[in-house]
């Protein structure tokens, strides 16, 4: 079994404090959710965690089976088996899907022989056109036809451990039940654990929730079964907004680094 464990995660963002003191310890198989009102720090966990310059670690640690990770740059991050479903998908002109999901498994020490087979198979399991997986990654395609692509190099990777930031951003009802029946999948066939950033509890129809952490101004102020989600849908986040926090400075869109899914200008 492996775990993926954050303690006492602490970062800024251009000099302003963001977390607060994370701690969060997801084992193989277990699905943690992290929902929280705009601007608590959901971003920024995913950020943190998988290396994205512009952030300052504080104090605290994040191990993978007592392996630094912060000591690691993100693509050290990704090879020991951490994973990212971007929010919004970077576009890359002139490299295909295949050719990327090749040059991945081939920096993993992994096999590609019979990749182009599990490409079509994951493909038609997830509902991604065939003739997109020969195409420039992510380049002209529709919201949904990037968060089934972002699902499909998921699935063929593999990790131990998958980030979902906000997977169910700009989806339809059929391409969100795709998505999150492969990631449900995964978690009950491979073993993955996964961190899920959601805003909504519609993506939790399909897939299924161990715990739910509320997240506000960069504090975890809540923890709990599936049950706490239907409560924020039903009453929103008015009872954990308190004043114990009123000297967290909110960070604007200035002071933010660039988007944590344009991982290429790493």
């Amino acid at each position: 079994m492996s775990t993926l464990q954050i303690s006492d995660l602490r970062a800024s963002v251009a000099g302003t404090p963001i977390l607060h003191g994370i701690d969060l310890t997801i084992n193989s198989g277990e699905v943690h959710v992290v929902m929280g009102p705009n601007g608590a720090g959901k971003s920024t966990l995913s950020a943190v965690v998988m290396g994205k310059p512009g952030y300052e670690v504080l104090g605290g640690s994040v191990t993978l089976d007592g392996t630094d990770l912060l000591a690691l740059p993100a693509w050290q991050r990704a090879q020991a088996g951490v994973h990212l479903v971007m929010q919004y998908p970077s576009e890359v002109p002139g490299v295909s899907l295949d050719h990327v999901m090749e040059e991945a498994l081939v920096a993993r020490g992994r096999s590609t022989d019979g990749l182009d087979a599990l490409l079509e198979s994951e493909a038609a399991r997830i509902g991604f056109a065939p003739d997109l997986l020969h195409r420039a990654l992510n380049v002209d395609l529709s919201g949904g036809e990037k968060k089934r692509n972002e699902t499909l190099q998921l699935a063929v990777l593999q990790p131990r451990f998958a980030i979902l930031d906000e997977l169910d951003s700009g989806l339809d009802i059929d391409a969100l039940r795709d998505c999150a029946r492969r990631v449900e999948a995964l978690t009950n066939d491979t073993g993955m654990g996964a961190l899920v950033i959601t805003h909504y509890n519609r993506l939790l129809e399909a897939l299924r929730a161990d715990v739910i952490h509320i997240l506000v101004k960069g504090r975890i102020v809540a923890s709990g079964g599936p049950e706490l989600a239907d409560q924020l849908e039903r009453d929103g986040y008015a009872a954990y907004q308190t004043g114990d926090d009123a000297d967290v400075e909110p960070v604007t869109a200035a002071d933010r680094p660039s988007s944590l899914d344009d991982l290429f200008a790493l």
